[in-house]
């Protein structure tokens, strides 16, 4: 029995085409700097409690931690050759964004001081118009040839 020889489906033209589109839209500096920003953001807000300094605040300093390291995953994905699987992802970390907005004054025990608030506000602010920006630009890139 002759073994099957037609190319995979990685080599489909339709799959082709959007890698390539999505190489280029990763290619363009303005989304450079969006994806680098947001790589930033996710580290700063995942270290956050260490650099404000309210890590003995447990339940925000665990909040920021894991919401920080999935901010910075969902970025790396972005900035990586995964990127046409990826960027559809804009809208879990805006979600993450509004998430750490919220947090000081929703997760459990009294967290809700002036750093903490500021420190979430300022950062998680960023990281939604980080989010939507990505997604816009997704959206243009998408509506273009």
């Amino acid at each position: 029995m002759a073994a099957h020889t037609s190319p995979g489906i990685d080599q489909h033209p339709d799959i082709m085409a959007l890698r390539a589109h999505s190489e280029r839209a990763t290619t363009n500096p303005a989304a450079q700097a969006v994806e680098g920003l947001a790589l930033l953001a996710g580290l700063f807000l995942a270290a956050s409690p260490w650099i404000v300094g309210f890590s003995g605040l447990t339940t925000l300093t665990v909040t920021n931690l894991i919401a920080g390291v999935a901010f910075t995953l969902l970025t790396m994905g972005f900035v990586n050759s995964a990127y046409e699987r990826t960027h559809g992802m804009s809208w879990a970390a805006l979600g993450i964004g509004i998430w750490t907005i919220i947090a000081p004054w929703v997760v459990s025990g009294s967290v809700d001081t002036t750093r903490t608030i500021w420190s979430n506000c300022v950062v998680g602010g960023v990281m939604v118009l980080l989010s939507l920006a990505t997604g816009a630009m997704v959206a243009r890139a998408a509506r273009r040839p």
